[in-house]
C-alpha cells in the first residue's frame, strides 16, 4: 500500500496524487477510503470543516482524521485492524 508524508502546505505531486486514487479504487476497508479521500480533498485545499462535511464527519472528526495520518506518517490504515467478520 502506498504511504506518503504530507505535511500541511506541501502539495502532493501528479505521482502520488494518481497513486492515492488507486489506491482508494482498490481498497476494501471504508475507513481508508475515507481517509485517502480527506488527504486528496485537503491537498485540494479545502478547510477541515468541508472535509467533515463532505465526508460526513464532524468538524473535530475532519481535523482528527487528517492529523492522525500525519502523526502516523501517513499510514493510512488503522492500527488496530479491525476484527473478523463473524458470518
Amino acid at each position: 500500500m502506498f504511504c506518503f508524508k504530507w505535511f500541511m502546505g506541501t502539495i502532493l505531486n501528479g505521482e502520488e496524487r494518481k497513486e492515492l486514487r488507486v489506491s482508494h479504487k482498490r481498497e476494501r476497508d471504508d475507513r481508508v477510503k475515507d481517509r485517502i479521500k480527506a488527504v486528496l480533498l485537503r491537498d485540494d485545499g479545502m478547510s477541515y470543516s468541508e472535509i467533515a462535511r463532505v465526508l460526513f464527519l464532524s468538524d473535530e472528526g475532519g481535523r482528527q482524521q487528517i492529523e492522525d495520518d500525519l502523526k502516523r506518517n501517513g499510514k493510512l490504515r488503522p492500527e488496530n485492524g479491525g476484527s473478523q467478520a463473524k458470518l
